[in-house]
């Protein structure tokens, strides 16, 4: 994980730091958390260990069982089909609506992120997952809609979790030509072009992700 700084509301700083290293895939889905060794790997007390761990499993990222702790989830066939059938909605509408509302600076924003996500080793399956995931949460944020930006960041933990269990890679061959023509559409604010090309792109991977997850489990699957 990432080196944690001590901010002025510990059980705050905790939530956050974990959240972040589940979403960035630095602790993988299916792995246990101990509240002994998280206190000590980041210098805090059980406390506020406890209480982020809480609201994580609140959130969704994590699953609380008898006896056995808290672990990060993992997510089944049925649930990665439905957060892709939400998903292709949800994105679809961002990127209509950007391409009607981003800025001057909005357009710069988004440039930057896909030319990031292009420099990323197609390798680093977690770098490459970030950066997407990045890419994706600047078109939202260019629509300046709240309502959106607060459904954006539920369904982005839940692909978050699809994508570091499967390992579906970002750097798949469609990858590029999909991202560019996204940013092409927003870019031109055609929204029509924008809502398919988006749509388009997340068809692609909802059928590589479902693929993988019909896979029996593997012990490559589990590393």
């Amino acid at each position: 994980m990432t080196s944690f700084e001590r901010p002025t509301l510990v059980r705050d700083g905790v939530y956050d730091h974990l959240r972040r290293a589940v979403l960035d895939g630095d602790i993988a889905p299916g792995e246990r958390l101990g509240e002994v060794e998280l206190g000590a790997q980041l210098g805090v007390s059980r406390t506020p260990i406890r209480e982020a761990l809480m609201r994580l499993t609140q959130d969704g990222l994590l699953i609380a069982e008898a006896n056995k702790g808290v672990r990060v989830r993992t997510v089944t066939a049925d649930e990665a089909r439905d957060t892709y059938v939400v998903r292709e909605e949800l994105d679809g509408l961002a990127a209509a609506l950007c391409a009607h509302q981003h800025s001057p600076a909005d357009a710069q924003t988004l440039r930057g992120a896909l030319s990031a996500l292009q420099r990323a080793p197609s390798s680093d399956y977690r770098e490459q997952t970030r950066l997407d995931l990045a890419f994706h949460r600047a078109i939202t944020a260019a629509t300046h809609n709240a309502a959106l930006a607060d459904l954006n960041r539920d369904l982005e933990q839940r692909v978050a979790l699809i994508k570091h269990q499967t390992r579906t890679y970002n750097a798949h061959p469609q990858t590029d030509a999909q991202h560019a023509a996204i940013l092409d559409a927003i870019l031109a604010r055609d929204a029509d072009a924008a809502r398919q090309a988006a749509r388009t792109h997340v068809r692609t991977f909802a059928a590589l992700v479902l693929q993988n997850l019909a896979l029996p489990i593997t012990p490559e699957k589990q590393a």
